[in-house]
C-alpha cells in the first residue's frame, strides 16, 4: 500500500491516495467521511454538477428463453472530492458512504 501523507487517512481499501490536497469535509482522504459496503467500477457519463458525477455501470443479463445475453446499465450519482481530477469518459471506483443528499450515497475514491 502506498505511503500516506500526514494530512491523509487510510480509508480501509487498497487504493492510491490522491497527490493533491483538499479541504472538503466529504472527502474520504482529507475529511471526515467514512466509506463502507459496496465497491463499484464504472464510467463517468456526466460531470456537469458541482462536486458530483454520474457513474454508469454496465452488466450482462442472461435470457434463458433465447439463450442470449442483453446489456443492462445502472447509473449512480457520486460525490467528487476536489483532490481527484476526473473528466467524462474516465473509469473510476466509487464506494458507498452515508447519504450525502437525496440521490448521493457514493463517493469517488480512485481513478483508473
Amino acid at each position: 500500500m502506498p505511503a500516506m501523507g500526514k494530512d491523509q487517512k487510510d480509508i480501509g481499501i487498497n487504493v492510491a491516495p490522491p497527490t493533491e490536497s483538499c479541504n472538503d469535509k466529504n472527502c474520504p482522504f482529507h475529511g471526515q467521511l467514512s466509506v463502507r459496503g459496496t465497491v463499484i467500477w464504472g464510467k463517468i457519463v456526466s460531470a456537469s454538477a458541482e462536486k458530483s458525477v454520474v457513474v454508469e455501470k454496465e452488466r450482462r443479463h442472461y435470457i434463458p428463453k433465447y439463450e442470449r445475453y442483453e446489456k443492462r446499465t445502472r447509473r449512480y450519482t457520486a460525490h467528487l472530492p476536489p483532490c481527484i481530477p476526473v473528466k467524462i469518459g474516465d473509469d473510476v471506483r466509487i464506494m458507498e458512504c452515508r447519504p450525502l443528499s437525496k440521490t448521493k450515497s457514493f463517493v469517488v475514491v480512485e481513478k483508473k
